[in-house]
């Protein structure tokens, strides 16, 4: 942290780093304009393994950028970015939204490899809620997201074993997926050309609908997050917060793990009086997690939950499904314990990464170090980079199968379908909680995809729905999440 005086405001600037080594620096103010109350937020921008390409699955990787601030160490507050007025770096676009809660900045043309941004401006529209003399904490987050293109795209399998899947309605057979053409209605029925599936566990769901229109289906262009939401990103959500909202949000209470101890590689400590929190694992996943207090972070950080429907388009976005598939594309998954190096340091790594197969994190891989890998760890190891042996989706988003259980708004039941695709606002209500109408206000609306570092292989599997409308209410090792953001709004 670094103190400097820009026009009449005295700064007290964070550099925040995230996960997986996208990094936020430089950061200062410039061409203050008082009558209009605005200011530009200058900064640098970097990350590794970024890239744009043209064919295929034509779309980019990003770093979804906002901004909190303090004045005279009152509360965290959002910055509300203009859609005007910005300076995008040479060789990249700057795309704020129009809610100005964050702009997205990704390459401007083809390319991969490390990308490194100077003298990114963003204007900030700060009106009457503070005042030239005050003393200013400014913190820039940077997360980065994957851009999945509008698109149509099939749900369920071609004669797979997984269960209750998607299948089309009507038919003598279950192994017909069923192709998503719209954001329009969808009725579920098993009659011709309408979306069904089974409920053989009692977890698939009503199988009844509609699904409305407002419903994310998947088919418009949205953005998710790279890889599942980290422990430093979580702590530095958690030390924004007021002691109230703390309070709610504790992962290392009795709705959480219950000790401030490393438990399943879960490294969060909140000691009793410290101000803050603090983690031995930047970027492990973060587990022991409730839906509560997931939906907070989305909410906080401006993003929201993606639909199981929204799941399924991330992993093989619109090529024709197979039997049994896993997020890489293919039924191929390697059995082999995984020996790590470098244990919970930024470049731990998998030494034995079985080339030409496919991997991920589940019960036959695990090995002896039980718990979450990570994040991108596959892909780190991986020798030849293929999408099997980096475990990526057809869109190069990173760990769907394995390592964590993926929370999904499910299809299945009532409080589920009537989730519409309305993103955070940047704040939570005084207690700590979400603060949006249309999302899940108790635990059930929820479902679980892609399976876990504990799970067998089969729950992995992209169009398994095992736990597609299961209601479980706790925290475990074995849960986490990640956010999306629907790029129209």
């Amino acid at each position: 942290m670094r103190t400097k005086t820009t026009g009449v405001f005295a700064i007290l600037f964070s550099l925040m780093l995230q996960a997986n080594n996208i990094k936020v620096s430089n950061i200062s103010l410039t061409n203050l304009n008082e009558p209009n109350n605005w200011v530009q937020v200058e900064f640098d921008l970097s990350w590794e393994n970024s890239w744009r390409i043209n064919a295929g699955p034509s779309n980019w990787d990003a770093a979804w950028v906002f901004i909190k601030y303090r004045s005279n160490s009152g509360d965290w507050q959002h910055a509300t970015l203009n859609t005007a007025n910005y300076v995008a770096a040479p060789g990249s676009t700057v795309d704020v939204t129009a809610d100005g809660m964050g702009a997205f900045i990704y390459r401007d043309s083809e390319g991969s490899g490390f990308l490194n941004l100077e003298n990114i401006r963003l204007r900030w529209d700060y009106g009457g809620l503070i005042d030239t003399n005050d003393v200013l904490d400014v913190q820039i987050f940077a997360i980065e997201m994957v851009y999945v293109p509008q698109d149509a795209f099939y749900v369920g399998g071609t004669n797979g074993t997984e269960n209750n899947k998607f299948y089309t309605g009507g038919l003598a057979t279950t192994n017909i997926p069923y192709q998503i053409t719209s954001e329009n209605s969808i009725t579920v029925s098993n009659t011709p050309n309408n979306l069904y599936y089974n409920n053989t566990n009692g977890n698939g769901g009503d199988q009844m609908g509609p699904i409305p229109t407002n419903f994310p289906k998947g088919y418009d262009a949205f953005y998710c997050m790279k890889y599942e939401v980290s422990q430093s990103q979580w702590v530095s959500f958690f030390n924004t917060l007021t002691a109230s909202q703390k309070t709610e949000n504790d992962v290392t209470g009795n709705t959480g793990k219950n000790t401030d101890a490393e438990i399943i590689r879960n490294g969060i400590s909140w000691p009793d009086g410290a101000l803050n929190a603090t983690t031995a694992f930047n970027d492990l996943p973060l587990n022991y997690v409730s839906n509560t207090k997931s939906l907070a972070y989305l909410d906080w950080a401006g993003l929201r939950p993606m639909t199981e429907l929204e799941f399924e388009k991330a992993c093989r976005g619109p090529i024709t499904p197979k039997a049994n598939e896993f997020a890489w594309g293919s039924a191929n998954i390697s059995i082999t314990p995984y020996n790590i190096i470098n244990q919970g340091e930024p470049n731990e790594l998998i030494t034995n990464i079985e080339p030409g197969n496919g991997n991920c994190n589940y019960l036959d891989t695990n090995g002896t170090l039980i718990g979450p890998k990570r994040c991108g760890i596959l892909a780190a190891s991986s020798i030849n980079n293929t999408r099997e042996e980096s475990g990526g989706s057809y869109y190069g988003i990173m760990e769907l199968s394995g390592n964590v259980y993926e929370r999904c708004i499910t299809v299945g039941i009532p409080q589920g379908r009537i989730f519409t695709a309305e993103n955070g606002d940047g704040n939570i209500s005084n207690t700590g909680l979400a603060n949006v109408n249309t999302w899940p206000t108790t635990n059930e609306g929820w479902g679980f995809k892609g399976g876990s570092y504990t799970n067998q292989s089969e729950y992995l599997r992209v169009s398994d729905r095992n736990d597609a409308s299961n209601d479980f209410s706790g925290s475990n090792a074995r849960i986490g999440f990640r956010g999306v953001r629907s790029a129209s709004n």
